[in-house]
């Protein structure tokens, strides 16, 4: 596992919020090749669109300021967490970058998230991580998403 941290991003900060754009379409252009399917809505979302999202954001930064990969969720009128994105810059793929941050998703809570169905990897890592798979379905023609969910974790049993 590489060093880095994991915290809050604060996209009011230029640099940040350019830095999260940048990584954000480098990682959903690789899904667009694996898919076969270019029209993703960040690919073509502008710096301001993504800022002006109601998302909790997290990343992995490096010791030298870079970010390695973010995480993006809203709160679900249910109470649950919806994974808005997880994106890793393609140069820090494959050394736990996502898991690190899927670590940070509150565990108290359902989870859902969706991806491509063809990205073998993000499917790969949500069952890894314990996330169920749900039906999957095709919001525009030729399209196919998986969904997962995850319930929160039971509490233990109190010692008596």
């Amino acid at each position: 596992m590489p060093h880095v941290l994991v915290r809050p991003l604060d996209l009011t900060d230029d640099p940040t919020a350019a830095a999260v754009h940048r990584v954000g379409r480098a990682a959903y252009a690789v899904e667009a090749a694996l898919i076969g399917f270019d029209g993703i809505p960040a690919l073509r979302e502008s710096l301001d669109e993504m800022r002006e999202r109601p998302l909790h954001w997290i990343g992995a930064v490096a010791p030298d300021g870079a970010i390695a990969g973010f995480l993006a969720w809203e709160d679900a009128e249910d109470g649950g967490v919806c994974v808005d994105r997880l994106c890793v810059d393609p140069a820090w793929f494959r050394r736990g970058i996502a898991s690190l941050l899927c670590a940070r998703i509150p565990a108290d809570r359902p989870v859902t998230v969706t991806t491509g169905a063809a990205n073998a990897p993000a499917v790969a890592l949500y069952e890894r991580l314990g996330f169920l798979r749900g039906e999957d379905f095709e919001p525009v023609p030729g399209l196919r998403m998986a969904s997962f969910s995850r319930n929160p974790a039971p509490c233990a049993p109190p010692n008596r």
